[in-house]
């Protein structure tokens, strides 16, 4: 019969048997666990490098998500020149730069002249005619003067060539002056740089635009253009003629160029910007002038 110390022995033995295996199975499992944790490590920095390969972490130009500013609209001391109206500014963002608007001026003289504002070659003068257009800037004022350019001078509320809004904008769209040899054509005349039709700003001093505009009954050919170009008359450029062919009288400053008939301009509205095909021209008599919308 085995005595009481070999059975503590045993039972010893046997715990520490027990404990042995408990401690064997934890390093089985720390080890699994590892070699686990190390597998997915590696398969995270293949997918890593492979995204990196393929430019997924390249940094991607921000998108300009602030406006583009079209326009500069320099304001003018309406306090130093009581010829200006304050009748705010145009938008300087996300003003239309394709496309014509169709512009309508009715006189006292007979149909209204009709035009289309070259949007793309002068985006400012359109959005600044349409503005003032909104405001009815141009309403119930006189065209002041007949000029010995051949052309009709418009949208000066004060009639005194010094007049317009309270903001200037920059020349768009000036002629080149013309080639010391005329160019080739079916005629043999060079095209002159601002035929017949021309819609074009005119500013006291050059290049600070605001309302005045000039509507050409003929055609003119300077040697150094300084009117630019905004557009073209569409329709009514029998009414522009007749009105170039009044009289004119002193206009006060030793000018005979004020029409001793008033010409006033009732109203000028501007349409929406397109982008379809062109209004037909003064020559077309078969096409009607377009019917702007007013802003």
């Amino acid at each position: 019969m085995a005595s009481s110390r070999d059975r503590q022995r045993k039972l010893a033995r046997a715990k520490l048997d027990r404990q042995m295996a408990r401690r064997a199975a934890r390093v089985r499992r720390r080890r699994q666990i590892q070699a686990g944790v190390g597998a997915a490590l590696i398969l995270a920095l293949i997918v890593v490098g492979s995204a990196w390969a393929l430019g997924a972490f390249d940094s991607e130009p921000k998108e300009n998500t602030a406006a583009e500013e079209v326009c500069l609209w320099t304001p003018q001391d309406g306090t130093a020149n009581t010829s200006l109206k304050d009748v705010g500014t145009p938008e300087t963002t996300g003003l239309p730069t394709e496309g014509t608007r169709a512009m309508t001026v009715t006189t006292n003289q007979g149909a209204p002249i009709t035009a289309e504002l070259d949007v793309a070659s002068a985006p400012c003068a359109a959005a600044s005619i349409a503005h003032l257009a909104s405001r009815s800037f141009y309403d119930n004022t006189n065209c002041h003067e007949i000029m010995a350019e051949g052309a009709l001078r418009c949208g000066d509320p004060s009639g005194t060539g010094f007049g317009g809004p309270t903001y200037s904008f920059y020349n768009e769209n000036v002629p080149d002056a013309p080639e010391p040899s005329p160019s080739a054509s079916p005629t043999g005349k060079r095209q002159p740089a601002y035929p017949k039709g021309t819609v074009a700003m005119i500013s006291n001093p050059p290049g600070a635009n605001g309302s005045q505009f000039l509507l050409f009954f003929k055609d003119y050919d300077p040697d150094e253009p300084t009117y630019p170009i905004i557009g073209k008359i569409t329709g009514g450029l029998d009414v522009l003629e007749k009105i170039g062919k009044l009289p004119t009288v002193d206009n006060g400053a030793g000018a005979k160029i004020k029409p001793q008939t008033d010409v006033v301009l009732q109203s000028l509205t501007v349409g929406e910007p397109t982008t379809g095909a062109p209004a037909a021209t003064p020559s077309d008599p078969a096409s009607p002038p377009p019917s702007p919308n007013a802003n």
